[in-house]
């Protein structure tokens, strides 16, 4: 209801397709801003203390709106910073409202649970928009904008009544900075994160128009008011609920990747035809369409990301998702306002269909992952006994493994170990190599760097067991009468002992051996 009244107020005020643009993105580039801090927070903090603390700032916002309104105060720069500031509140909300969806259901049902709360959204998406338009032209903004804030206290009811896992004390909790390097080196290391990010980059790049210029389409294209516009954005929130219910079924028959190559091929043919200035009754089955392709490549790529994610890191990988998605919206939105600039409304949606017809057919080149990996802690590393938790925590450390490979499964050893080697660095390594000993070819040392021996001990703890499985096959390799030596070496600072004196070697600089990395 509240996106309703700031868009229509914007075309009221300003009826240029960029000032639509501009108030699009400023619901979004706060997400792009601040989704990967609130994430490493969602990772760090009470999730559910953090969700409540969240929902009293968008209250404050949508209170402010509200008198404003009544006022007949608002313009175009304050609906943009008023904007901004929910986006602010959203931005801060998602990562931990995504992240305690596994909190709430077993493995096996994340899937249905992600679609689940993707339903539940769109079905506020389709009531939402609707009443949002009815009321909007009936009583007026300032009543629109009531409607948004007497919802927060259903929200918060519901947060207080769940009852989140109790968090005992860590002494390896981490810190913010510590936390935010480990969720982008999880991202950059991990091929499947990578893969899901740039096909989410493509798709909503492209896809974001309809979004962006549909009041435009409404007021311009289809000679509609506020209230058909409110029909329309209810039509694709009635699609997306049927899109949620149906997408179960197109799982079980196509894979992930026919379904996004499905759904994007039909969006692309339903903006071609809005472009076509259809009559209304046609417009909203269009629409009703767009919610059913757009939520079945939303959701899907949603419920990938979640199955690709490791638990240590799941606020922070989704706040990487997050952040990409609202990046590509926000470019999107400023974009194609000012392609429709130039062009106008219906030269642009024609263009964004041609352009995203031939995305769906070039993306399977970056395949999504299958997300079937067991990522749950395998804790099969004993702890070291050398260091306790808070002990030279100053680094970095160096871990070094060395392995006898007989020379036939070299080949072999070498591609399992650095695929081996990925997975060190998704669990906190921000250096890793393998050396050979020319003299002793059949001696090959794996080597990775961690900042502390902290950041060593959470590694142990990250290991997941579809990697204690791939760290099987590495060691079936090893020929040697004994496990591989394991070496742990810490950093000394670099002094300059008096002359004669030994030099006090600190308790950082202990050589720790016997830890089965």
């Amino acid at each position: 209801m509240s996106g309703v009244a700031s868009a229509w107020l914007v075309l009221e005020l300003s009826a240029t397709p960029f000032a639509l643009g501009l108030i699009q993105a400023a619901s979004t580039l706060p997400v792009l801003l601040l989704a990967i801090p609130a994430g490493v927070l969602a990772d760090i903090l009470d999730r559910r203390r953090m969700l409540i603390g969240i929902q009293f700032f968008l209250a404050a916002v949508s209170a402010i709106l509200v008198y404003l309104a009544s006022r007949h105060a608002l313009t175009v720069p304050l609906l943009v910073a008023l904007t901004f500031l929910d986006g602010i509140g959203a931005a801060m909300m998602g990562p931990p409202w995504q992240a305690i969806v596994p909190d709430l259901v077993d493995r096996s049902e994340l899937r249905a649970a992600v679609a689940l709360n993707s339903l539940g959204f769109n079905v506020a998406r389709a009531a939402g928009p609707a009443l949002g338009g009815v009321v909007l032209a009936v009583a007026g903004p300032a009543l629109t904008y009531a409607g948004d804030l007497v919802t927060y206290p259903l929200v918060l009811a519901a947060l207080l009544w769940w009852r989140a896992p109790r968090q005992s004390a860590d002494p390896l909790r981490e810190h913010f900075w510590g936390g935010l390097r480990a969720g982008i080196r999880f991202a950059i290391a991990s091929p499947q994160i990578r893969a899901v990010l740039g096909r989410c980059s493509l798709f909503f790049t492209l896809a974001s128009v309809a979004w962006a210029l549909l009041p435009l389409v409404a007021r311009k294209l289809l000679g509609g008011g506020p209230g058909f516009y409110g029909l329309m954005l209810g039509a694709a929130g009635a699609g997306a609920i049927a899109g949620a219910v149906i997408l179960p079924l197109l799982r079980a028959r196509l894979s992930v990747e026919r379904v996004v190559l499905v759904a994007s091929a039909g969006l692309a043919i339903v903006l071609a035809a809005l472009g076509t200035a259809p009559p209304k009754w046609l417009a909203l089955i269009l629409m009703l369409l767009v919610g059913i392709c757009w939520i079945a490549v939303l959701t899907t790529l949603n419920a990938t990301t979640q199955a690709v994610l490791a638990p240590w890191v799941r606020g922070r990988g989704l706040a990487i998702y997050l952040t990409v998605f609202n990046a590509a919206m926000t470019v999107g939105s400023l974009a194609w306002g000012a392609v429709a600039e130039f062009t106008g409304v219906a030269s642009t949606l024609w263009i964004s269909s041609g352009l995203l017809l031939a995305s769906a057919l070039l993306a399977p080149g970056l395949p999504l992952p299958r997300g079937d990996l067991d990522l749950q802690p395998a804790n099969h590393w004993p702890e070291p006994s050398h260091l306790e938790a808070d002990e030279s925590t100053e680094g970095p450390v160096m871990v070094q493994v060395e392995y006898c490979v007989a020379s036939a499964i070299r080949v072999r050893f070498l591609s399992l170990i650095h695929e081996l080697g990925r997975s060190r660095k998704r669990d906190g390594a921000y250096d890793w190599g393998v050396a050979a000993d020319p003299a002793h070819p059949e001696i090959i040392v794996e080597w990775f760097r961690v900042a502390s021996w902290n950041e060593h001990l959470r590694q142990h703890r990250r290991v997941s067991a579809a990697d204690a499985a791939l760290q099987a096959r590495v060691l079936a390799c090893h020929s040697g009468s004994r496990p591989p030596l394991v070496r742990h070496l810490i950093s000394v600072p670099l002094a300059s002992p008096s002359v004669g004196a030994q030099p006090d070697l600190p308790g950082e600089a202990k050589r720790l051996a016997g830890d089965q990395t």
